[in-house]
C-alpha cells in the first residue's frame, strides 16, 4: 500500500466488494488487481495487487477495505454504520519533479460514517456520508450512484452514474497548497473549497461456476474545478479500474 495512490475515496467503496457473497455462502475469497492513475504532476500510475475478502452476515459485513454493523436490512434496503481504508495519498520522495518533492506528505486514513442502498426493479440507489477518523485531513466525503444490472444468464453488466462531494477540508488536505509550502518550493498558494465530482462506472461480472466469479470495474472521474486547478494537479480526470477473481465458500 505504501506507493498505491488515488484522488478519491470513492473509488473504494463501491468496488470492494465487486464478488459480493451472499445470503447461501456467506464468505467470498480471491485475489484481484488495482489500477490508478495520479491525477498529481509528476505522479505516477500505480498497479496494487490486493486480496479479495468479503463476508455477508445478519449483522455485519466486510468488502475486502470497507466493514461495517446494519442498523437496518431486508431484500429492499440496507443502511449501515461502516468504516473504510482510503489509499488517498501523496508521498513527495516518490515523485519526480523537484518542486512537487518540497511538498509535504499527504497520508491514508480511516474514514467512518453510514452507508444506504436502496434495490428495486427500476435500479439501484447508493449513497454513504464519511469523514475522516484519524484526523489526517478532517474532511467529509458523501458519494451518491445510480446503477442497474443486466443479466445474461452467467453474465451480468451493471452501468452507473454519479458524483462525489468532497469537502472543503478534504480538498485542501490533498490539493491545497499551505504557505510554508510554497515559501519553500516556489508553488503557488491554493486554498480550495468543497467541490463535485462526477463519474461514470462499469462493472461485470461472469460465473465460472457454482462458487467462482471473475469480475472487473472500472471508473472514469470528471475532477472538479477545485481540484484539477490545484497546482499540484495536471489532469482533468482519473480512470481507475480492478479486475479478479473469486471462490465462494
Amino acid at each position: 500500500m505504501n506507493h498505491f495512490k488515488i484522488s478519491a475515496l470513492a473509488l473504494l467503496l463501491p468496488i470492494c466488494g465487486f464478488a459480493y457473497a451472499d445470503e447461501a455462502r456467506p464468505l467470498t475469497l480471491g485475489a484481484s488487481v488495482i489500477y490508478a492513475q495520479s491525477p498529481y504532476k509528476g505522479g505516477q500510475d500505480r498497479y496494487l495487487p490486493l486480496p479479495v475478502i468479503n463476508y455477508e452476515g445478519d449483522r455485519f459485513w466486510l468488502r475486502t477495505l470497507q466493514g461495517g454493523y446494519y442498523l437496518w436490512k431486508d431484500q429492499q434496503d440496507q443502511l449501515s454504520f461502516t468504516l473504510a481504508g482510503s489509499a488517498q495519498r501523496y508521498d513527495p520522495s516518490d515523485n519526480d519533479l523537484g518542486a512537487m518533492k518540497g511538498l509535504d506528505k499527504r497520508r491514508m486514513t480511516l474514514m467512518g460514517g453510514v452507508e444506504y442502498r436502496h434495490i428495486a426493479d427500476w435500479g439501484i440507489v447508493r449513497t454513504n456520508l464519511l469523514g475522516d477518523v484519524l484526523d489526517k485531513s478532517d474532511g467529509i466525503v458523501w458519494d451518491l450512484t445510480y446503477l442497474y444490472r443486466f443479466d445474461f444468464g452467467d453474465f451480468s453488466v451493471t452501468p452507473g452514474i454519479g458524483a462525489t462531494w468532497s469537502s472543503a477540508n478534504q480538498n485542501r488536505y490533498y490539493y491545497g497548497v499551505a504557505s510554508h509550502e510554497s515559501a519553500r518550493t516556489g508553488i503557488a498558494r491554493y486554498r480550495p473549497d468543497d467541490s463535485w465530482s462526477p463519474y461514470v462506472e462499469l462493472s461485470a461480472n461472469y460465473r465460472l461456476d457454482d462458487r467462482w466469479n471473475a469480475g472487473i470495474y472500472a471508473r472514469y472521474t470528471r475532477l472538479a474545478d477545485e481540484i484539477k486547478d490545484s497546482p499540484m494537479v495536471d489532469n482533468n480526470s482519473q480512470l481507475t479500474a480492478w479486475t479478479g477473481i473469486s471462490y465462494s465458500f
